[in-house]
């Protein structure tokens, strides 16, 4: 059974007894287990005794590339194929979302969707809302506790978010049923634009960015995922609260690609290190998974301006504007950065490892923005880089992860520090960052991982 608050109807129109299937528009949770948006379609369509068809319609998302459309298709190929031994259909079309799904809805009894938090995901629901003569159901699984419920405002920081969160938090730990579909729809039959079979003919073919090339350093897919989140509960969880700092140590999740694509579901993540029978690391993991990935959707949702300079706090912006005249140790322009050619072989070595496998460890994406940051000749250039580096070679780039922590990077979600040159009072990371580490063996383990990819990127 799925939380009622998990749930919303976009539209006030009826349910259409005339209609052949109940239609899923895949585009958040692009998975065919653990998805509560699928399930509800299930259960909807055993009670109307018909079939479910899912539909992904192929078009721009801001800022994708061949890395990120590489991975995504190869995900969507596993997912058809579930879907199919499950019993049912599945169509991908190259075409706009809500297009796509208003032209198949004209035969569904009602539309069940997922739900994003981006401008652009916002945006294709509501046109596709406006003017639908029939009942669409939004499904929210792609946090564990729905946003609505956690707070109704843009909160300040995690010790805002944090308590509200935890009130609740056992109630909406609860996995969606999976439900056996009680008709199959073998009498479905919707031609695809597109062989999934052959996701690197597809990539070749759209225009979009193909110098970002795709990495092999995370399989693509739900399957993948799931292996990966084994891996990370086996080997890494009970060390994670005291070494999650070390990029060397090798103990992250890596899950971030995956939540990113909706590969795996932040409850499946959630329920799994929860009950994984492991003692340490537990409190510390969820605290990011849940807390903090969740503040970073508050976030996106309430401040439409999340890609600006603007959305900064204002105490932020202008201790930076009053430091921006102050002499800088070093400047670089986003090419050098790019590149990787600075004077710093710590901060060149983590950019490696965002150009060749797509990831980067969370404590080193910290130095790295906050050194673009005194790096570059001012904060609102500081910042464009960082947004765009990030987004351009991260697989979870375009994230509501990404956008917030590269605002944290310049006092979003913080608060005032001492003052430092450049910086003023926004919290600065400097040479000690490397005293909590083995840095030398950081750069060792990203030279063996570019060379894996074939290090095509320097």
């Amino acid at each position: 059974m799925i939380q009622t608050a998990r749930l919303r109807n976009l539209t006030d129109a009826p349910v259409r007894s005339e209609g052949r299937y109940v239609l899923y528009w895949m585009q958040a949770a692009q998975r065919a287990h653990g998805n509560a948006a699928l399930e509800y379609a299930i259960a909807q369509a055993n009670e109307l005794d018909l079939p479910v068809l899912v539909a992904f319609g192929l078009t721009g998302f801001p800022e994708a590339n061949a890395r990120h459309y590489d991975f995504m298709l190869r995900g969507l190929a596993e997912a058809k194929r579930l879907l199919t031994r499950r019993g049912i259909a599945f169509v991908l079309k190259k075409q706009p979302p809500e297009a796509l799904i208003r032209t198949l809805a004209a035969d569904a009894a009602l539309v069940v969707c997922d739900r994003g938090y981006l401008k652009v995901q916002r945006t294709w629901r509501a046109k596709l809302a406006d003017g639908l003569d029939r009942r669409l159901v939004q499904v929210e699984g792609e946090v564990v506790v729905p946003i609505d419920v956690a707070s109704a405002k843009h909160e300040y920081a995690a010790r805002t978010i944090r308590p509200r969160i935890h009130r609740v938090w056992d109630e909406y730990l609860r996995p969606p049923e999976e439900v056996a579909v009680r008709r199959p729809a073998t009498e479905l039959a919707f031609e695809s634009d597109f062989d999934l079979d052959r996701p690197e003919a597809i990539v070749a073919g759209l225009k979009v960015d193909q110098a970002v090339g795709a990495v092999k350093r995370f399989p693509a897919g739900e399957t993948a995922a799931r292996a990966q989140l084994e891996r990370f509960l086996r080997q890494h969880l009970a060390r994670y609260g005291d070494e999650r700092g070390k990029p060397e140590a090798g103990v992250a999740s890596l899950m971030s690609p995956y939540l990113h694509f909706g590969q795996i579901g932040p409850l499946e993540v959630a329920l799994a290190v929860r009950d994984s029978g492991v003692s340490e690391g537990v409190a510390t993991y969820l605290e990011e998974l849940i807390v903090r990935r969740e503040l970073a959707i508050n976030h996106v949702f309430h401040a439409t301006n999340y890609d600006s300079y603007e959305v900064l706090p204002d105490w932020a912006r202008r201790t930076l504007a009053d430091h921006a005249g102050d002499e800088r140790p070093y400047l670089y322009s986003r090419a050098q950065f790019e590149a990787g050619a600075t004077h710093d072989p710590y901060w060149n070595a983590a950019m490696l490892e965002m150009r060749a496998t797509g990831y980067m460890h969370n404590h080193m994406r910290m130095y790295w923005g906050k050194k673009i940051l005194q790096w570059s000749t001012g904060p609102e250039e500081a910042f464009e880089t960082a947004l765009g580096l990030n987004n351009r070679w991260f697989l979870d780039g375009r994230d509501p992860n990404s956008f917030t922590n590269v605002g944290w990077l310049f006092g979003l979600h913080d608060r005032p520090w001492g003052p430092q040159p450049v910086f003023g009072t926004v919290r600065s990371m400097g040479a000690n960052t490397f005293k909590k580490f083995d840095a030398p063996a950081y750069v060792r383990e990203v030279e063996r991982l570019a060379a894996a990819e074939g290090d095509q990127t320097r």
